[in-house]
Protein backbone atom coordinates (compact mmCIF):
# COMPACT_ATOMS: atom_id res chain seq x y z
CA UNK A 1 0.00 0.00 0.00
CA UNK A 2 1.40 3.64 -1.08
CA UNK A 3 1.49 5.87 1.51
CA UNK A 4 0.02 9.02 -0.54
CA UNK A 5 1.88 11.56 1.39
CA UNK A 6 5.11 10.56 -0.23
CA UNK A 7 7.34 11.88 -3.15
CA UNK A 8 10.38 11.24 -4.98
CA UNK A 9 12.29 14.44 -6.32
CA UNK A 10 14.27 13.34 -9.42
CA UNK A 11 17.71 14.81 -10.23
CA UNK A 12 16.65 17.83 -12.05
CA UNK A 13 18.10 17.96 -16.08
CA UNK A 14 20.89 20.16 -16.57
CA UNK A 15 19.77 22.14 -19.81
CA UNK A 16 22.92 24.12 -19.64
CA UNK A 17 25.65 24.24 -22.38
CA UNK A 18 28.26 23.53 -19.47
CA UNK A 19 28.46 20.33 -18.48
CA UNK A 20 30.00 21.39 -14.99
CA UNK A 21 26.55 22.89 -13.75
CA UNK A 22 25.83 18.84 -13.48
CA UNK A 23 26.70 19.52 -9.53
CA UNK A 24 24.87 22.49 -9.48
CA UNK A 25 21.91 20.84 -10.95
CA UNK A 26 22.21 17.51 -8.93
CA UNK A 27 23.12 19.91 -5.79
CA UNK A 28 19.62 21.57 -5.77
CA UNK A 29 17.74 19.00 -6.46
CA UNK A 30 19.42 16.93 -3.39
CA UNK A 31 18.42 20.29 -1.17
CA UNK A 32 14.67 20.01 -2.09
CA UNK A 33 15.15 16.14 -1.32
CA UNK A 34 16.73 17.69 2.44
CA UNK A 35 14.06 20.53 2.14
CA UNK A 36 10.81 18.41 2.56
CA UNK A 37 12.85 15.15 4.94
CA UNK A 38 12.16 18.45 7.28
CA UNK A 39 8.18 17.65 7.13
CA UNK A 40 6.96 15.24 9.74
CA UNK A 41 4.34 12.86 7.83
CA UNK A 42 5.46 13.16 4.56
CA UNK A 43 8.12 10.17 2.95
CA UNK A 44 10.43 11.33 1.25
CA UNK A 45 12.98 9.35 -1.00
CA UNK A 46 16.41 9.48 -0.15
CA UNK A 47 18.86 10.56 -2.75
CA UNK A 48 20.66 7.89 -3.69
CA UNK A 49 17.33 6.11 -5.10
CA UNK A 50 15.87 8.89 -6.87
CA UNK A 51 19.01 9.43 -8.68
CA UNK A 52 19.30 5.70 -10.02
CA UNK A 53 16.86 7.33 -12.18
CA UNK A 54 19.54 9.98 -13.63
CA UNK A 55 19.70 10.21 -17.38
CA UNK A 56 16.93 7.57 -17.75
CA UNK A 57 13.91 7.99 -19.48
CA UNK A 58 11.54 6.20 -17.69
CA UNK A 59 7.47 6.11 -17.12
CA UNK A 60 6.83 7.97 -13.88
CA UNK A 61 4.10 5.33 -12.80
CA UNK A 62 7.17 2.56 -13.49
CA UNK A 63 9.05 4.75 -11.04
CA UNK A 64 6.61 5.15 -8.86
CA UNK A 65 5.56 1.40 -8.14
CA UNK A 66 9.58 0.47 -7.82
CA UNK A 67 9.84 3.36 -5.00
CA UNK A 68 6.92 3.03 -3.54
CA UNK A 69 5.72 6.99 -3.85
CA UNK A 70 2.39 8.65 -4.87
CA UNK A 71 4.18 11.22 -6.38
CA UNK A 72 7.23 12.33 -8.12
CA UNK A 73 8.89 15.84 -9.06
CA UNK A 74 10.77 16.43 -12.38
CA UNK A 75 12.45 19.38 -13.57
CA UNK A 76 14.75 21.23 -15.61
CA UNK A 77 16.96 23.68 -15.08
CA UNK A 78 19.40 26.70 -17.47
CA UNK A 79 21.62 29.09 -16.29
CA UNK A 80 22.65 31.34 -18.55
CA UNK A 81 25.23 34.22 -17.21
CA UNK A 82 23.65 35.49 -13.79
CA UNK A 83 20.29 34.18 -14.12
CA UNK A 84 18.38 30.54 -13.59
CA UNK A 85 15.10 29.48 -14.77
CA UNK A 86 13.87 25.87 -13.26
CA UNK A 87 10.66 24.64 -14.56
CA UNK A 88 8.83 22.19 -12.47
CA UNK A 89 6.05 19.75 -12.44
CA UNK A 90 4.29 17.12 -9.96
CA UNK A 91 3.10 14.23 -10.95
CA UNK A 92 0.79 11.48 -9.59
CA UNK A 93 2.10 7.91 -10.08
CA UNK A 94 -1.00 6.07 -10.18
CA UNK A 95 -2.09 7.53 -13.59
CA UNK A 96 0.21 9.95 -14.62
CA UNK A 97 -1.44 12.85 -14.23
CA UNK A 98 0.34 16.95 -13.34
CA UNK A 99 -1.09 17.76 -10.32
CA UNK A 100 1.20 21.42 -10.58
CA UNK A 101 3.56 22.95 -12.57
CA UNK A 102 4.97 26.41 -12.57
CA UNK A 103 8.70 28.17 -14.03
CA UNK A 104 10.63 30.08 -12.21
CA UNK A 105 13.23 32.43 -13.32
CA UNK A 106 15.42 34.16 -11.10
CA UNK A 107 18.54 35.75 -10.38
CA UNK A 108 21.27 32.94 -9.78
CA UNK A 109 22.63 34.86 -6.47
CA UNK A 110 18.47 34.28 -5.49
CA UNK A 111 18.87 30.06 -5.74
CA UNK A 112 18.57 29.51 -2.13
CA UNK A 113 15.43 31.70 -1.23
CA UNK A 114 14.58 30.09 -4.82
CA UNK A 115 15.29 26.58 -3.44
CA UNK A 116 13.01 27.02 -0.09
CA UNK A 117 10.39 28.42 -1.83
CA UNK A 118 9.86 25.54 -4.69
CA UNK A 119 9.74 23.38 -1.38
CA UNK A 120 7.38 24.59 0.15
CA UNK A 121 4.72 25.01 -2.72
CA UNK A 122 4.92 21.34 -3.38
CA UNK A 123 4.47 20.55 0.10
CA UNK A 124 1.38 22.36 0.00
CA UNK A 125 0.60 20.77 -2.87
CA UNK A 126 0.97 17.54 -1.71
CA UNK A 127 -0.85 18.78 1.99
CA UNK A 128 -3.76 19.96 -0.51
CA UNK A 129 -4.14 16.84 -3.15
CA UNK A 130 -3.36 14.33 -0.39
CA UNK A 131 -3.91 15.01 3.83
CA UNK A 132 -2.45 16.93 6.56
CA UNK A 133 1.20 17.85 6.99
CA UNK A 134 2.75 19.93 9.35
CA UNK A 135 4.79 22.60 7.82
CA UNK A 136 7.17 25.29 8.82
CA UNK A 137 7.32 28.61 7.11
CA UNK A 138 11.00 28.04 5.94
CA UNK A 139 12.23 24.14 5.44
CA UNK A 140 15.73 25.07 3.23
CA UNK A 141 18.35 26.02 5.10
CA UNK A 142 21.66 25.80 3.17
CA UNK A 143 24.53 26.83 5.39
CA UNK A 144 25.94 29.44 3.11
CA UNK A 145 24.94 32.36 0.64
CA UNK A 146 28.07 32.28 -0.81
CA UNK A 147 27.16 30.94 -4.82
CA UNK A 148 31.04 30.22 -5.42
CA UNK A 149 31.42 28.11 -1.77
CA UNK A 150 28.37 26.39 -2.62
CA UNK A 151 29.79 25.06 -5.99
CA UNK A 152 32.87 24.24 -4.52
CA UNK A 153 30.62 21.96 -2.08
CA UNK A 154 28.67 20.74 -4.91
CA UNK A 155 31.86 18.95 -6.38
CA UNK A 156 33.30 17.90 -3.17
CA UNK A 157 29.74 16.03 -2.37
CA UNK A 158 30.07 14.47 -5.44
CA UNK A 159 33.24 12.99 -5.21
CA UNK A 160 32.39 11.64 -1.71
CA UNK A 161 29.26 10.14 -2.89
CA UNK A 162 31.28 7.90 -4.56
CA UNK A 163 31.92 5.75 -1.85
CA UNK A 164 35.87 4.74 -2.92
CA UNK A 165 38.27 5.93 -0.60
CA UNK A 166 40.40 7.39 -3.25
CA UNK A 167 37.79 10.06 -3.99
CA UNK A 168 37.88 11.44 -0.69
CA UNK A 169 40.90 13.39 -1.08
CA UNK A 170 39.48 14.97 -3.65
CA UNK A 171 36.07 15.88 -1.84
CA UNK A 172 38.69 17.13 1.04
CA UNK A 173 40.06 19.40 -1.55
CA UNK A 174 37.05 20.91 -2.53
CA UNK A 175 35.93 20.97 0.90
CA UNK A 176 38.78 23.36 1.99
CA UNK A 177 38.10 25.91 -1.46
CA UNK A 178 34.64 25.89 -0.17
CA UNK A 179 35.19 26.95 3.41
CA UNK A 180 38.01 29.32 2.14
CA UNK A 181 35.69 31.29 0.39
CA UNK A 182 32.59 31.13 3.12
CA UNK A 183 34.50 30.33 6.15
CA UNK A 184 31.07 30.07 8.38
CA UNK A 185 29.88 27.24 5.78
CA UNK A 186 29.40 24.64 8.44
CA UNK A 187 28.01 21.78 6.39
CA UNK A 188 31.64 21.67 4.84
CA UNK A 189 32.83 21.66 8.09
CA UNK A 190 30.93 18.75 8.97
CA UNK A 191 31.63 17.14 5.42
CA UNK A 192 35.63 17.68 6.12
CA UNK A 193 35.27 16.05 9.29
CA UNK A 194 33.23 13.13 8.17
CA UNK A 195 35.95 12.45 5.13
CA UNK A 196 38.74 12.40 7.47
CA UNK A 197 37.05 10.12 10.36
CA UNK A 198 36.53 7.61 7.19
CA UNK A 199 40.03 8.00 6.00
CA UNK A 200 41.79 7.30 8.88
CA UNK A 201 39.28 4.84 10.13
CA UNK A 202 39.81 2.68 7.44
CA UNK A 203 43.68 3.03 7.57
CA UNK A 204 44.14 5.27 4.18
CA UNK A 205 45.60 8.02 6.53
CA UNK A 206 47.56 7.71 9.18
CA UNK A 207 44.68 7.08 12.07
CA UNK A 208 46.19 9.51 14.61
CA UNK A 209 46.42 12.67 12.35
CA UNK A 210 43.14 11.51 10.49
CA UNK A 211 41.41 11.67 14.12
CA UNK A 212 43.01 15.22 15.13
CA UNK A 213 41.93 16.58 11.66
CA UNK A 214 38.15 15.17 11.93
CA UNK A 215 38.00 16.54 16.11
CA UNK A 216 39.04 20.08 14.21
CA UNK A 217 36.76 20.57 11.39
CA UNK A 218 33.86 18.96 13.54
CA UNK A 219 34.60 21.70 16.82
CA UNK A 220 34.38 24.43 14.06
CA UNK A 221 31.27 23.30 12.44
CA UNK A 222 30.13 23.00 15.64
CA UNK A 223 31.07 26.41 16.96
CA UNK A 224 28.95 28.00 13.79
CA UNK A 225 25.89 25.45 14.16
CA UNK A 226 25.56 22.48 16.58
CA UNK A 227 21.84 22.01 16.11
CA UNK A 228 21.97 21.14 12.26
CA UNK A 229 21.24 17.04 12.01
CA UNK A 230 24.86 16.83 9.61
CA UNK A 231 25.99 17.87 13.09
CA UNK A 232 24.67 15.08 14.89
CA UNK A 233 25.27 12.68 12.20
CA UNK A 234 29.18 13.71 11.67
CA UNK A 235 29.56 13.36 15.99
CA UNK A 236 27.97 10.27 15.61
CA UNK A 237 30.19 9.00 12.89
CA UNK A 238 33.58 9.58 15.11
CA UNK A 239 32.00 8.36 17.81
CA UNK A 240 31.46 5.01 16.56
CA UNK A 241 33.87 4.80 13.75
CA UNK A 242 37.06 6.19 15.22
CA UNK A 243 36.45 5.91 19.22
CA UNK A 244 33.53 2.56 18.84
CA UNK A 245 31.80 4.62 21.70
CA UNK A 246 28.40 2.51 20.75
CA UNK A 247 26.50 4.47 23.11
CA UNK A 248 27.34 7.82 22.15
CA UNK A 249 27.19 6.85 18.50
CA UNK A 250 23.69 5.45 18.44
CA UNK A 251 22.19 8.42 20.73
CA UNK A 252 23.47 11.07 18.50
CA UNK A 253 21.98 8.81 15.71
CA UNK A 254 18.72 8.86 17.17
CA UNK A 255 19.11 12.87 17.53
CA UNK A 256 19.57 12.69 13.89
CA UNK A 257 16.56 11.18 13.27
CA UNK A 258 14.83 13.53 15.54
CA UNK A 259 15.69 16.21 13.18
CA UNK A 260 15.63 14.23 10.11
CA UNK A 261 12.95 11.21 10.24
CA UNK A 262 14.22 10.93 6.71
CA UNK A 263 17.43 9.92 6.97
CA UNK A 264 18.23 6.62 5.71
CA UNK A 265 21.53 6.96 6.79
CA UNK A 266 21.17 7.31 10.01
CA UNK A 267 18.99 4.42 10.24
CA UNK A 268 21.87 2.39 8.44
CA UNK A 269 24.13 3.69 11.09
CA UNK A 270 22.14 2.34 13.78
CA UNK A 271 22.34 -0.66 12.08
CA UNK A 272 25.71 -0.69 12.10
CA UNK A 273 26.46 0.14 15.40
CA UNK A 274 24.39 -3.22 16.51
CA UNK A 275 25.62 -5.10 14.48
CA UNK A 276 29.16 -4.50 16.16
CA UNK A 277 27.65 -5.06 19.35
CA UNK A 278 25.75 -8.41 18.46
CA UNK A 279 22.40 -7.46 18.16
CA UNK A 280 21.92 -8.70 14.54
CA UNK A 281 17.81 -8.43 14.59
CA UNK A 282 17.66 -4.60 16.16
CA UNK A 283 20.37 -4.71 13.21
CA UNK A 284 18.12 -5.71 10.68
CA UNK A 285 14.66 -3.71 11.74
CA UNK A 286 16.98 -0.29 10.94
CA UNK A 287 18.26 -1.74 8.19
CA UNK A 288 14.96 -1.97 6.52
CA UNK A 289 13.71 0.95 7.40
CA UNK A 290 17.12 2.77 5.21
CA UNK A 291 15.60 0.43 2.41
CA UNK A 292 12.05 1.83 2.98
CA UNK A 293 13.58 5.10 2.57
CA UNK A 294 15.60 4.61 0.24
CA UNK A 295 15.20 1.54 -1.94
CA UNK A 296 17.74 1.83 -4.42
CA UNK A 297 20.76 2.14 -2.01
CA UNK A 298 23.40 -0.01 -2.79
CA UNK A 299 25.12 0.63 0.39
CA UNK A 300 21.71 -0.45 2.44
CA UNK A 301 21.50 -3.65 0.29
CA UNK A 302 25.36 -4.43 1.30
CA UNK A 303 24.44 -3.78 4.58
CA UNK A 304 21.50 -6.25 5.11
CA UNK A 305 23.54 -8.71 3.23
CA UNK A 306 26.86 -8.17 5.22
CA UNK A 307 23.90 -8.48 8.61
CA UNK A 308 23.05 -12.15 7.16
CA UNK A 309 26.71 -12.92 6.52
CA UNK A 310 27.64 -12.11 10.40
CA UNK A 311 24.51 -14.33 10.84
CA UNK A 312 26.44 -16.96 8.68
CA UNK A 313 23.63 -17.33 6.38
CA UNK A 314 25.93 -17.06 3.81
CA UNK A 315 23.35 -17.87 0.59
CA UNK A 316 20.54 -15.74 2.25
CA UNK A 317 23.37 -13.00 2.64
CA UNK A 318 24.14 -13.40 -1.09
CA UNK A 319 20.81 -12.42 -1.85
CA UNK A 320 21.06 -9.26 -0.86
CA UNK A 321 24.17 -8.39 -2.25
CA UNK A 322 23.44 -9.34 -5.50
CA UNK A 323 20.69 -6.59 -5.15
CA UNK A 324 23.42 -4.53 -4.53
CA UNK A 325 25.13 -5.80 -7.27
CA UNK A 326 22.17 -4.92 -9.71
CA UNK A 327 21.97 -1.60 -8.78
CA UNK A 328 26.00 -0.75 -8.88
CA UNK A 329 28.13 -3.67 -10.32
CA UNK A 330 31.15 -1.66 -9.08
CA UNK A 331 30.23 -2.10 -5.36
CA UNK A 332 33.66 -3.26 -4.22
CA UNK A 333 32.28 -3.95 -0.87
CA UNK A 334 29.48 -6.51 -2.03
CA UNK A 335 31.86 -7.95 -4.40
CA UNK A 336 34.49 -8.96 -1.12
CA UNK A 337 31.51 -9.99 0.96
CA UNK A 338 30.35 -12.04 -1.67
CA UNK A 339 33.38 -13.93 -2.23
CA UNK A 340 33.84 -14.39 1.33
CA UNK A 341 30.02 -16.31 1.34
CA UNK A 342 31.72 -18.85 -1.50
CA UNK A 343 34.73 -19.45 1.14
CA UNK A 344 32.36 -20.28 4.18
CA UNK A 345 29.61 -22.06 1.46
CA UNK A 346 32.98 -24.32 0.34
CA UNK A 347 32.00 -24.01 -3.30
CA UNK A 348 34.27 -24.77 -5.41
CA UNK A 349 32.68 -23.63 -8.65
CA UNK A 350 31.00 -20.79 -7.88
CA UNK A 351 34.14 -19.38 -5.87
CA UNK A 352 36.27 -19.94 -8.63
CA UNK A 353 33.89 -18.59 -11.39
CA UNK A 354 32.98 -15.32 -9.26
CA UNK A 355 37.25 -14.26 -9.16
CA UNK A 356 37.49 -15.29 -12.98
CA UNK A 357 34.28 -12.59 -13.69
CA UNK A 358 35.66 -10.00 -11.17
CA UNK A 359 39.17 -8.86 -12.08
CA UNK A 360 38.49 -5.67 -9.43
CA UNK A 361 38.78 -8.11 -6.51
CA UNK A 362 42.04 -7.03 -4.70
CA UNK A 363 44.25 -9.97 -3.68
CA UNK A 364 42.58 -13.19 -5.48
CA UNK A 365 45.69 -15.41 -5.11
CA UNK A 366 45.92 -15.18 -1.22
CA UNK A 367 41.77 -15.56 -1.26
CA UNK A 368 42.45 -18.74 -2.84
CA UNK A 369 45.30 -19.65 -0.83
CA UNK A 370 42.53 -18.91 2.68
CA UNK A 371 38.98 -21.07 0.70
CA UNK A 372 42.19 -24.04 0.84
CA UNK A 373 42.66 -23.52 4.34
CA UNK A 374 39.54 -22.93 5.64
CA UNK A 375 38.33 -26.14 3.75
CA UNK A 376 40.86 -28.14 4.79
CA UNK A 377 42.19 -28.43 1.10
CA UNK A 378 45.21 -28.81 0.21
CA UNK A 379 47.03 -25.86 -1.25
CA UNK A 380 47.86 -25.26 -4.87
CA UNK A 381 51.20 -23.49 -4.47
CA UNK A 382 52.97 -22.64 -0.97
CA UNK A 383 52.81 -19.39 0.20
CA UNK A 384 55.98 -17.67 2.20
CA UNK A 385 53.82 -15.36 4.93
CA UNK A 386 57.22 -13.47 5.72
CA UNK A 387 55.92 -11.45 2.60
CA UNK A 388 52.90 -10.79 3.04
CA UNK A 389 51.78 -6.98 3.63
CA UNK A 390 49.78 -6.93 6.70
CA UNK A 391 49.43 -3.30 6.72
CA UNK A 392 48.68 -2.25 3.27
CA UNK A 393 45.67 -5.12 3.64
CA UNK A 394 43.97 -3.23 5.95
CA UNK A 395 43.31 -0.45 3.49
CA UNK A 396 40.24 -2.56 2.30
CA UNK A 397 37.37 -4.15 3.77
CA UNK A 398 38.62 -7.35 4.09
CA UNK A 399 42.19 -7.32 5.47
CA UNK A 400 42.63 -10.52 3.55
CA UNK A 401 46.51 -10.97 4.13
CA UNK A 402 45.75 -10.76 8.12
CA UNK A 403 42.94 -13.61 7.87
CA UNK A 404 45.61 -15.56 5.56
CA UNK A 405 48.21 -15.36 8.84
CA UNK A 406 45.38 -16.97 10.94
CA UNK A 407 44.11 -19.68 9.10
CA UNK A 408 48.12 -20.49 8.07
CA UNK A 409 48.06 -21.70 11.73
CA UNK A 410 50.78 -18.39 12.53
CA UNK A 411 48.56 -17.95 15.92
CA UNK A 412 51.03 -15.44 17.85
CA UNK A 413 51.35 -13.26 15.22
CA UNK A 414 48.19 -12.79 14.23
CA UNK A 415 47.23 -11.84 17.32
CA UNK A 416 49.89 -9.32 17.40
CA UNK A 417 48.07 -8.13 14.25
CA UNK A 418 44.90 -8.11 15.96
CA UNK A 419 45.99 -6.57 19.67
CA UNK A 420 48.12 -3.57 17.06
CA UNK A 421 45.11 -3.22 15.34
CA UNK A 422 42.37 -3.28 17.91
CA UNK A 423 44.16 -0.61 20.37
CA UNK A 424 43.60 1.37 17.16
CA UNK A 425 40.27 0.72 16.23
CA UNK A 426 40.33 0.40 12.88
CA UNK A 427 37.35 -0.27 10.61
CA UNK A 428 38.16 -3.45 9.16
CA UNK A 429 37.48 -4.86 12.69
CA UNK A 430 34.33 -3.44 14.06
CA UNK A 431 32.59 -6.08 13.73
CA UNK A 432 35.32 -8.74 15.60
CA UNK A 433 32.35 -9.91 17.71
CA UNK A 434 30.80 -11.73 14.78
CA UNK A 435 33.58 -11.79 11.78
CA UNK A 436 33.56 -15.85 11.03
CA UNK A 437 37.01 -15.39 9.37
CA UNK A 438 37.66 -14.85 13.61
CA UNK A 439 36.16 -18.18 14.98
CA UNK A 440 39.24 -20.30 15.08
CA UNK A 441 40.99 -17.48 17.68
CA UNK A 442 37.50 -17.39 19.90
CA UNK A 443 38.84 -19.83 22.05
CA UNK A 444 42.76 -18.63 22.18
CA UNK A 445 43.26 -17.37 25.97
CA UNK A 446 44.74 -13.79 24.78
CA UNK A 447 42.46 -13.17 21.84
CA UNK A 448 39.47 -13.21 24.67
CA UNK A 449 41.26 -10.89 27.10
CA UNK A 450 41.97 -8.31 24.18
CA UNK A 451 38.16 -8.40 23.08
CA UNK A 452 37.33 -8.52 26.99
CA UNK A 453 38.98 -5.39 27.24
CA UNK A 454 37.16 -3.38 23.94
CA UNK A 455 33.96 -4.99 25.09
CA UNK A 456 34.11 -3.95 29.12
CA UNK A 457 35.22 -0.21 28.24
CA UNK A 458 31.87 0.21 26.69
CA UNK A 459 28.91 -0.80 28.26
CA UNK A 460 25.86 -0.22 25.94
CA UNK A 461 23.45 1.42 26.43
CA UNK A 462 20.20 3.43 24.88
CA UNK A 463 19.02 6.50 25.64
CA UNK A 464 14.85 5.89 25.40
CA UNK A 465 13.83 9.95 25.82
CA UNK A 466 15.02 10.31 22.52
CA UNK A 467 13.03 8.35 20.56
CA UNK A 468 9.89 9.42 22.23
CA UNK A 469 10.66 13.43 21.23
CA UNK A 470 8.97 13.58 18.17
CA UNK A 471 5.75 11.83 19.82
CA UNK A 472 5.55 14.56 22.57
CA UNK A 473 6.31 17.19 20.31
CA UNK A 474 2.79 16.40 18.69
CA UNK A 475 -0.52 17.57 19.88
CA UNK A 476 -3.99 18.71 18.93
CA UNK A 477 -3.84 22.32 17.76
CA UNK A 478 -7.00 22.83 19.08
CA UNK A 479 -9.20 22.09 22.80
CA UNK A 480 -12.79 20.73 21.54
CA UNK A 481 -14.45 24.45 21.94
CA UNK A 482 -11.96 25.29 19.66
CA UNK A 483 -13.06 22.72 17.32
CA UNK A 484 -16.48 23.57 17.63
CA UNK A 485 -15.79 26.69 16.89
CA UNK A 486 -14.00 27.09 13.93
CA UNK A 487 -15.84 24.28 12.78
CA UNK A 488 -18.82 26.63 12.36
CA UNK A 489 -16.89 29.17 11.04
CA UNK A 490 -15.48 27.38 8.50
CA UNK A 491 -18.90 26.35 7.56
CA UNK A 492 -20.47 29.68 7.59
CA UNK A 493 -17.96 30.99 5.63
CA UNK A 494 -18.25 28.38 2.91
CA UNK A 495 -22.24 28.78 3.14
CA UNK A 496 -21.66 32.76 2.70
CA UNK A 497 -19.17 33.95 0.55
CA UNK A 498 -18.45 30.47 -1.84
CA UNK A 499 -14.47 30.47 -1.88
CA UNK A 500 -14.87 27.26 -3.96
CA UNK A 501 -15.86 28.95 -7.09
CA UNK A 502 -12.44 30.89 -7.28
CA UNK A 503 -10.70 28.21 -9.46
CA UNK A 504 -7.56 29.13 -7.78
CA UNK A 505 -8.04 28.95 -4.08
CA UNK A 506 -5.40 27.50 -2.13
CA UNK A 507 -5.18 25.75 1.60
CA UNK A 508 -3.32 29.12 2.99
CA UNK A 509 -5.79 31.70 1.30
CA UNK A 510 -8.91 29.82 2.71
CA UNK A 511 -7.19 30.11 5.87
CA UNK A 512 -6.47 33.50 5.96
CA UNK A 513 -10.06 34.18 5.46
CA UNK A 514 -11.11 32.87 8.59
CA UNK A 515 -8.34 33.95 10.39
CA UNK A 516 -6.41 30.39 11.18
CA UNK A 517 -3.29 28.90 10.22
CA UNK A 518 -2.86 26.77 6.79
CA UNK A 519 -1.32 24.22 9.60
CA UNK A 520 -4.20 24.36 11.82
CA UNK A 521 -6.91 24.40 8.71
CA UNK A 522 -5.09 21.26 7.25
CA UNK A 523 -5.05 19.48 10.20
CA UNK A 524 -8.90 20.66 11.09
CA UNK A 525 -10.08 19.47 7.29
CA UNK A 526 -8.14 15.99 7.94
CA UNK A 527 -9.63 14.96 11.71
CA UNK A 528 -12.68 16.45 11.49
CA UNK A 529 -14.41 16.43 8.04
CA UNK A 530 -12.14 13.11 7.16
CA UNK A 531 -10.98 15.08 3.93
CA UNK A 532 -8.05 16.74 2.13
CA UNK A 533 -7.83 20.18 1.03
CA UNK A 534 -9.12 19.26 -2.63
CA UNK A 535 -11.51 17.08 -1.74
CA UNK A 536 -13.29 19.36 1.02
CA UNK A 537 -13.31 21.92 -1.39
CA UNK A 538 -14.42 20.04 -4.34
CA UNK A 539 -17.12 18.47 -2.72
CA UNK A 540 -18.98 21.92 -2.76
CA UNK A 541 -18.44 22.70 -6.40
CA UNK A 542 -19.59 19.44 -7.37
CA UNK A 543 -22.90 20.46 -5.26
CA UNK A 544 -22.70 23.61 -7.16
CA UNK A 545 -22.32 21.81 -10.29
CA UNK A 546 -25.76 19.49 -9.72
CA UNK A 547 -27.96 22.87 -8.33
CA UNK A 548 -26.86 25.14 -12.08
CA UNK A 549 -26.55 21.57 -13.71
CA UNK A 550 -30.61 20.88 -13.31
CA UNK A 551 -31.56 24.72 -13.94
CA UNK A 552 -33.37 25.33 -17.18
CA UNK A 553 -32.21 28.65 -17.59
CA UNK A 554 -28.94 27.04 -18.36
CA UNK A 555 -29.53 24.15 -20.34
CA UNK A 556 -27.66 25.81 -23.01
CA UNK A 557 -24.14 25.12 -21.17
CA UNK A 558 -22.35 22.56 -21.86
CA UNK A 559 -20.97 20.12 -19.07
CA UNK A 560 -17.67 21.29 -18.97
CA UNK A 561 -18.60 24.71 -18.83
CA UNK A 562 -20.72 24.31 -16.20
CA UNK A 563 -17.97 22.72 -14.29
CA UNK A 564 -15.99 25.79 -14.99
CA UNK A 565 -18.82 27.86 -13.09
CA UNK A 566 -18.56 25.70 -10.56
CA UNK A 567 -15.00 26.33 -9.40
CA UNK A 568 -13.33 23.49 -11.03
CA UNK A 569 -9.87 24.40 -13.18
CA UNK A 570 -9.40 21.37 -15.69
CA UNK A 571 -11.57 18.66 -17.19
CA UNK A 572 -9.54 15.86 -15.92
CA UNK A 573 -9.61 16.78 -12.35
CA UNK A 574 -13.98 17.27 -12.47
CA UNK A 575 -14.60 14.02 -14.33
CA UNK A 576 -12.19 12.00 -11.27
CA UNK A 577 -13.51 13.59 -8.84
CA UNK A 578 -16.97 13.21 -10.39
CA UNK A 579 -16.52 9.86 -10.46
CA UNK A 580 -14.96 9.31 -7.26
CA UNK A 581 -17.99 11.10 -5.08
CA UNK A 582 -20.80 9.53 -7.76
CA UNK A 583 -19.52 6.16 -8.82
CA UNK A 584 -20.83 7.29 -13.07
CA UNK A 585 -19.27 10.12 -15.46
CA UNK A 586 -21.03 13.36 -15.84
CA UNK A 587 -22.46 12.80 -18.73
CA UNK A 588 -24.45 9.42 -17.28
CA UNK A 589 -25.33 11.67 -14.34
CA UNK A 590 -26.71 14.01 -16.41
CA UNK A 591 -29.12 11.84 -18.94
CA UNK A 592 -29.75 10.37 -15.75
CA UNK A 593 -31.60 13.48 -13.88
CA UNK A 594 -32.77 16.07 -16.40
Amino acid sequence: MIDNKSIAVLPFVNMSNDIDNDYFCDGITEEIINALTKIKGLKVIARTSSFAFKNKSIDVRHIGSQLSVATILEGSIRIFKDRIRINTQLIRTDDGFQIWSQNFDRKLDHIFELQDEISLIIAEQIRENFGHLHIHNHISIIGTKNIYAYKLYLKGRAYQLNWVLEDYLKAIDYYKKSIAVDTNFYDAYFALSRSYGILSSWGFIDKTEGERLAKNYLNKGLKINSSSYLAYFSQSSLSFWNQWNYTKGINLLKETLHKNPNYAIAYEGIAEIYMATNQLEKALLNINKAIEISPLSPNHHFTKGNIYFLKKMYNESILHLNECLRIDPNFSLAIETKLACYIFLNDVSKFENFIAVKPQLNYPEICKALFSLINKKQLKRPIDIATIDIDESFKYIYPWHFYLLIHYGNTEKALDVFEDKMKLKVGQLVNFQLDPFLDSLRENKRFQLITKQIISSESFSEHKEVINKIEREISKPFNDSEIKEYKLILENFIKKSKPFLNPNLSLKELGESIDLHPNKLSWLLNTEFNKNFNDFINYFRLNHFKTIALDPKNSHLTILGLAFDSGFNSKSVFNTYFKKAEGITPRVWMKQNL
